[in-house]
């Protein structure tokens, strides 16, 4: 059973950082897509950044591109979303994502795998 614990979110004013860290356990990750996600209040969930763990290359959102970034630790199964530059748009619950699959996905629906939520609020 997949298991993805996200963690590192908070309160933070406008320009500031944050990291956020999703520890998944329960499988071999090597054939998985991950990806973050995040959900404002009255809004649909959206994509913000992904790899597949086989690769080195990154897809982020346009509107976070050049901003955050996501990285992986393969020995503690663990990925990164360095966000960077804050905006009070950023607010949002950030999901972390995980789907067994040769290719990268940016639709929410693609992905089997969900961590809880971490709430990240920027301050203006």
């Amino acid at each position: 059973q997949v298991q993805l614990v996200e963690s590192g979110g908070g309160l933070v004013q406008a320009g500031g950082s944050l990291r956020l860290s999703c520890a998944a356990s329960g499988r071999t990750f090597s054939s998985y897509t991950m990806g973050w996600f995040r959900q404002a209040p009255g809004k649909e969930r959206e994509f913000v950044a992904t790899f597949h763990w086989s690769s080195s290359n990154t897809y982020y959102a346009d509107s976070v591109k050049g901003r955050f970034t996501i990285s992986r630790d393969n020995a503690k199964n663990t990925v990164y979303l360095q966000m960077n530059s804050l905006k009070p748009e950023d607010t949002a619950v950030y999901y972390c994502a995980a789907d067994q699959d040769i290719f990268v996905h940016t639709t929410a629906r693609a992905y089997d795998y969900w961590g809880q939520g971490t709430q990240v609020t920027v301050s203006s």
